[in-house]
């Protein structure tokens, strides 16, 4: 079901606030789970927020990609799965996405609804401006990319 292994997932039910006009998950509502998986991932490997303030230091997304393959419903049960793929050990990260709404009406097996990736740049809290890594992003994070079987 995964395209890679290992994934930290999140898991969610599409409810009632998530549906918007075209009586399906609001596209918006899918970035901001990835933001959440994103940050909750980064707190299980050992970075959170106040870790970034005390280095001076965080990722920022330079670059975001969202290939939305098919809708969710509400009472529908989903999960997202994230990933770590590159690690320059310099600037640089990537982070891969993947939306699976379980088996449904008889279906087998689940269903992929979503893939994103961000790329993202390491950079200084306090100025804005592009900064090499700190250790501890090249360790933490470098040790947790998982790479295609």
């Amino acid at each position: 079901m995964w395209d890679l292994p290992t994934p930290f997932i999140l898991k969610y039910t599409a409810e009632a606030e998530h549906i918007d006009s075209l009586n399906h998950v609001n596209n918006a509502i899918y970035v901001g789970w990835c933001q959440q998986a994103g940050w909750q991932h980064s707190q299980a490997l050992g970075l959170g927020i106040e870790d970034y303030r005390q280095l001076d230091a965080a990722m920022a997304i330079r670059h975001a990609e969202y290939d939305y393959i098919s809708a969710a419903y509400i009472g529908e049960q989903l999960e997202l799965g994230t990933w770590l793929t590159q690690c320059d050990g310099r600037l640089q990260l990537e982070r891969r996405f993947q939306l699976v709404r379980l088996a449904r009406n008889g279906q087998a097996r689940a269903e992929t609804i979503l893939r994103g990736t961000w790329k993202l740049v390491s950079i200084c809290m306090s100025n804005g401006k592009a900064r090499r890594m700190p250790e501890a992003f090249k360790r933490i994070y470098g040790d947790a990319v998982v790479t295609e079987p």
